[in-house]
């Protein structure tokens, strides 16, 4: 889940009311799925909580504020704001759309402390991990972690802040640290450095990172990627299978681990701006981090509105395959152990791993 469901039944209960009304009512279903990849609850939801969180001091009045929702809504569906969502805003329109998509980035991705919940109450932890451990037979597991790129343009003249954009597949992106559940709800996102960034860095230098190997969430571990240090709390796949236990645990993380894929790909259908988040520059990643933590949490909504993902629209590219770890690193022998003794108990035998019809969404 999330978030918790006393937040999500008592946020229902407030913002779906029908002060958006009137804004919404220039739209039919179609054109506002059309426009904003999510349904007309959905809207409303969002344009009334993000309304009481602005007090319409930024715009100056309801229908100000309403209109810069509905304008930065169309620019996360499709990477830039269509004429014909301005001109059906009317006198509401907004003489700086940039600026209003900046201002309710910022304020949508605020709200991340509501609807983005990593699990820290002991039942929580339970649900989520038991939930992965059907889904792939792997216990004990608080989410599936992983880089997620995002396409962006650099100055190719500014050589030195060019290369570290360059990410390993040779392309420039900035990287944010994702963990989702087996359902593929984002429980955490944090960060966004240059591309060229390893995860393991990340990982480090995260707040997530440094409070599960401080052990504040307990004997747990998430599940990552060949691009992440095997460690008491991150799960990592055996780099030379030996034998036909660790192949099977192997295929078991490789299918929990394809929900980082298919909530990405998802996430980038429904908000394209993902796709190309534009020019960036490696002093000012604030405005894209608001931009891809606000549509993470646009993102848990939809999935609790039930809204359907749209129609594939060009090549989604897959999920990164991290940077491998070309240096040696001294493992950590209690990981190893734990990793091993995991296998044996879990996988000695040849029952099929859960099927991916059990896990989050198909892109």
């Amino acid at each position: 889940m999330a978030f918790a469901l006393p937040v999500w039944l008592a946020l229902h209960d407030e913002l779906l009311a029908p002060d958006s009304a009137d804004t919404l009512d220039d739209f039919d279903d179609d054109a506002l799925f059309q426009m904003f990849h999510l349904t007309r609850p959905c809207v409303a939801f969002v344009a009334d909580a993000v309304r009481i969180r602005m007090k319409n001091a930024a715009f100056g009045s309801p229908a100000a504020a309403d209109a810069a929702v509905m304008v930065a809504l169309n620019y996360y569906a499709h990477g830039a704001t269509s004429a014909d969502v301005l001109q059906r805003l009317g006198p509401a329109g907004l003489a700086d759309p940039p600026a209003a998509i900046c201002t309710v980035s910022e304020v949508i991705a605020g709200m991340a402390d509501q609807f983005i919940s990593f699990p820290l109450l002991r039942d929580a932890k339970l649900h989520v991990a038991a939930k992965i451990k059907r889904a792939c037979g792997i216990p004990h597991a608080l989410g599936v972690l992983a880089p997620a790129h995002f396409r962006i343009r650099a100055s190719p003249y500014e050589k030195e802040t060019f290369r570290s954009f360059v990410n390993s597949l040779g392309y420039t992106t900035v990287v944010s640290q994702l963990i989702c559940d087996s359902e593929g709800n984002v429980l955490s996102v944090e960060k966004c450095c240059v591309g060229g960034t390893r995860e393991q860095e990340m990982w480090e230098s995260s707040f997530k990172g440094r409070e599960m190997e401080e052990e504040l969430h307990g004997p747990y571990w998430v599940i990552g990627g060949k691009g992440y240090h095997l460690s008491k709390h991150v799960m990592t796949p055996v780099s030379e299978p030996a034998n036909d236990m660790e192949i099977r645990f192997n295929e078991a993380h490789a299918k929990i681990h394809d929900v980082i894929r298919t909530t990405l790909g998802s996430m980038k259908r429904r908000f394209r701006c993902l796709m190309q988040l534009g020019f960036a520059q490696e002093c000012s990643l604030d405005k894209k981090a608001d931009i891809i933590k606000a549509c993470c949490v646009l993102h848990n909504i939809a999935k609790k509105f039930s809204v359907p993902a749209p129609p594939a629209a060009g090549k989604i590219e897959p999920l990164h395959p991290g940077n491998q770890n070309s240096v040696p690193f001294n493992v950590n022998p209690e990981a190893l152990q734990a990793r091993q003794e995991l296998i044996q108990r879990y996988f000695s035998n040849s029952k099929d791993p859960p099927s991916k019809a059990n896990m989050g969404e198909n892109p």
